[in-house]
């Protein structure tokens, strides 16, 4: 892909539209998210948070009845082309989500397994070691490569799935409710794991978790729905900006805790 795009930007939404059959469960969504930076994307249940995630890495793809309008661009390339290979797409934009799904496998064949199927031809085992370096699951987990991933704590196979999702050196992290199913202690690891990560990597995280989206975003979508049952991004600004002066009364209602 050539790059023809402003540099400061990961990805683009122009008028960006998503379907399931004739609904619009997602409208409109125009914004542009820096690179290197934590985006966070928030909004009350069944307003499209998760939906507009994956559409930027094409996972909804696999529902037959979707299908977009608008465009995401990525390097000046709207990711939906014709002449786009979806696949690609999910390699240059990785996907961490809800619930740790590492593989029926060892640890070390989580990392090395999707690096294998995209051509990896470097020294795997470096590349095991950097990206559960990366991961900070290195120390934890360097005497037990052999021992099947599901021997590991939920935080631990969570940070595992990111560890796996770094190995196919992606551009791109999306993130869809990483730590909710996480205690308190592993959610404060994978939030600082972000920090670190957004040196190298932009990050669009998914969370109903206000106190989260506050620490680790660098940037809010806030999304609401319509009256036709749509969602849409009502406003988007710097964190700070949605926490503590949002220009939309829906926006202030929520992040305070008095919505609905």
């Amino acid at each position: 892909m050539q790059n023809t795009q402003t540099p400061e930007y990961a990805i683009e939404t122009k008028s960006l539209f998503i379907f399931y059959g004739s609904f619009a469960a997602v409208s409109e969504v125009t914004m542009k998210i820096e690179k290197q930076k934590i985006t966070a994307i928030i909004g009350p249940s069944g307003c499209g948070k998760s939906t507009l995630l994956r559409a930027f890495n094409r996972m909804n793809d696999f529902v037959p009845s979707s299908y977009v309008t608008g465009e995401i661009l990525m390097q000046g390339q709207n990711l939906y082309g014709k002449e786009i290979d979806p696949v690609e797409v999910r390699r240059k934009i990785g996907m961490v989500f809800q619930k740790p799904n590492p593989f029926p496998k060892s640890i070390y064949e989580n990392i090395s397994w999707g690096a294998k199927i995209n051509g990896f031809k470097g020294n795997m085992d470096e590349l095991v070691e950097q990206s559960l370096r990366s991961a900070a699951l290195w120390d934890e987990v360097k005497d037990l490569l052999k021992k099947s991933a599901y021997e590991l704590s939920g935080g631990q196979q969570q940070r595992l799935c990111i560890a796996r999702t770094i190995a196919i050196q992606p551009e791109i992290i999306l993130m869809d409710e990483p730590a909710s199913a996480l205690d308190p202690i592993s959610t404060l690891r994978i939030e600082e794991l972000m920090q670190e990560l957004k040196k190298n990597y932009t990050i669009i995280i998914v969370t109903h978790n206000m106190q989260q989206a506050a620490r680790v975003s660098d940037y809010t979508a806030m999304m609401m729905i319509d009256d036709n049952r749509s969602g849409g991004v009502i406003e988007f600004d710097k964190t700070q900006t949605i926490f503590t002066r949002p220009k939309d009364k829906r926006t202030e209602d929520y992040v305070t805790g008095r919505f609905g």
